[in-house]
Formats: structure tokens, sequence, C-alpha cells
């Protein structure tokens, strides 16, 4: 299970790296309607949810729920999404 944990941490981190790209991450989320923040938001409350279960910290994506909500703001959404997409990924790394 703690896979599962990892795999889903990286998933986020890519997610949040997409919607970090300057001029790309933002046509995407206001192309979609903001749906892709909604899918995010989805995606961290898993990882979260399968974190807890697990007792692996999940601080990376509970960064992650908040930024999918403050990321309807397009300049601070960007840098809220790359310095998220950092956090997760080091959490990542770092999990065995």
């Amino acid at each position: 299970m703690n896979g599962n944990v990892r795999t889903m941490k990286w998933v986020t981190a890519g997610y949040e790296a997409l919607l970090g790209i300057p001029l790309i991450g933002g046509s995407i989320v206001i192309g979609f309607g903001y749906t892709p923040l909604v899918i995010a938001f989805v995606l961290h409350a898993i990882a979260l949810i399968l974190a807890n279960r697990r007792g692996i910290s999940a601080y990376g994506n509970i960064l992650g729920i908040v930024t999918s909500i403050v990321s309807v703001i397009p300049i601070i959404g960007m840098i809220m999404h790359i310095l998220t997409a950092f956090v997760i990924a080091i959490d990542a790394a770092r999990q065995r």
C-alpha cells in the first residue's frame, strides 16, 4: 500500500507541475472552466486519505488542497502550483 501512496504523490506532483507551467497551465484551467482545479482537489484528497491510513506524512497534499482553492487567482495560482509540485515531489522522493 505504501507504493500506492508514493505513486499517488508522484501523480499529484506531476499534475501540479503541469498546471504551474506559465500560459499552458492557465490555458488548461481557464479553457476547461476551472474543472482541473476540482480534479486536483480530488486527487490531493485521495492522496491525503491514503497517506493517513498508512500513517505517512501528507503535508504536500494538504498544501495541494489549499492550492486548488487559491488557484482561482491567476499569478498566485501559478506560483502555488509550482511550489506545491516541488513540495510533493520532495515528499514522494523521501518516502520509502
